[in-house]
């Protein structure tokens, strides 16, 4: 899977679709310009093609970039189809239902527990 994956603090995907042809200099181009979010920080900024069969997952390492890059054989990706953002934050459990072909939202996973005490 993704190398310290654990790690990462934020995941964001870029809403609509992106032209896989773009390597590293083209997506940081679009995460740092067009929304404006910082590279460097612990995250992952995530991108799907018109088909909605390949990914590719960007992410700062210390001292250099990783370009992560799935392409599907079969099926597509649930990927939200949300037309009003430009980039949805979600959280690490939900990126992993998302490469396993799930939707973001999992109404039979159980919910965080806020509650800090035993019984």
């Amino acid at each position: 899977m993704l190398t310290n994956y654990e790690n990462a603090t934020r995941v964001y995907l870029a809403c609509g679709n992106t032209d896989m042809r773009k390597s590293i200099d083209g997506l940081t181009a679009i995460v740092a310009a067009v929304y404006q979010l910082d590279l460097f920080n612990d995250s992952f900024f995530v991108f799907c093609n018109k088909q909605r069969n390949k990914i590719k997952i960007l992410r700062w390492d210390r001292n250099g970039f990783w370009l992560y890059y799935k392409r599907l054989e079969k099926g597509r990706f649930k990927w939200p189809d949300d037309k009003k953002t430009q980039t949805l934050a979600i959280d690490r459990r939900q990126l992993q239902w998302l490469l396993e072909g799930l939707t973001l939202e999992q109404k039979q996973a159980h919910k965080p527990v806020a509650a800090r005490g035993v019984v």
